[in-house]
């Protein structure tokens, strides 16, 4: 089976790195996940009439307080997607490794409009039993539990967790790959079963990271240019106290 990748070099039976050219741009990463999970897909899109995200966020501009990090959206066809930070695509200490409120064919249909906004926005409450929560964070990152919006509607909740076994496996057959989409089957997961089911979906690309405030942080993708894009952004903020 061939995978739809990005680049020049074919993604056959098993990860390899990816040839990332400069015209090829930040677009085709998105439309390469939808090509693998689209046409397979029976869900239903979020409604509109659901809870309207608060506006009060924008693309900010570069500055000094930007750096470069490796992005990884992944999840199984029909299961949660995850969202992982790595310092690089080698390593194995993610910076932040969050659960999603949606599933993976979820997400590849709200980019079919050709761009992602999620936006994070610090729960005031846990909705999940035996989550702690703490309203001061000195590391917003740190906080557990978000109130997500993707492209501007309300969806649920996203949850901080720990890299488990199978997330670190993950990424370790994926540590060649520093930009592309594709998928990997349940061999090279070590899963017992080997199916269209079990495939991990993924979307890898280096992420521009910008700190506004000690409430915000924003991770943008980067074209192969290293500028920042409008097609997948990912908001964090947190309200001030009253």
């Amino acid at each position: 089976m061939a995978y739809p990748i990005v680049g020049a070099t074919n993604l056959t039976s098993s990860v390899t790195a990816v040839d990332c050219q400069k015209q090829v741009r930040s677009w085709r990463l998105l439309r390469a996940l939808m090509e693998l999970l689209i046409p397979t897909c029976n869900r239903t899109l979020i409604e509109d009439n659901q809870e309207k995200c608060p506006q009060n966020y924008h693309v900010p501009p570069q500055t000094t307080m930007a750096t470069t990090l490796t992005g990884t959206i992944f999840g199984y066809r029909h299961g949660k997607v995850s969202f992982c930070i790595q310092t690089n695509s080698k390593s194995t200490d993610p910076i932040l490794l969050l659960e999603l409120a949606v599933s993976t064919t979820t997400l590849a249909k709200e980019m079919q409009g050709g761009s992602l906004r999620i936006v994070l926005e610090s729960a005031s409450t846990s909705p999940c039993p035996g989550i702690g929560y703490s309203n001061i964070s000195s590391n917003l990152l740190s906080t557990p539990v978000w109130a997500m919006y993707c492209n501007g509607r309300k969806v649920g909740y996203a949850i901080k967790r720990r890299a488990s076994k199978s997330d670190l496996e993950a990424l370790r057959v994926m540590d060649s790959v520093i930009v592309g989409a594709g998928s990997i089957n349940g061999k090279e997961l070590n899963n017992k079963e080997d199916d269209h089911e079990v495939q991990l979906m993924y979307l890898r690309a280096r992420f521009q990271r910008v700190s506004g405030s000690a409430n915000s942080q924003s991770f943008h993708l980067n074209d192969p240019e290293g500028n920042i894009g409008q097609e997948l952004s990912i908001f964090f903020f947190r309200s001030s106290s009253p």
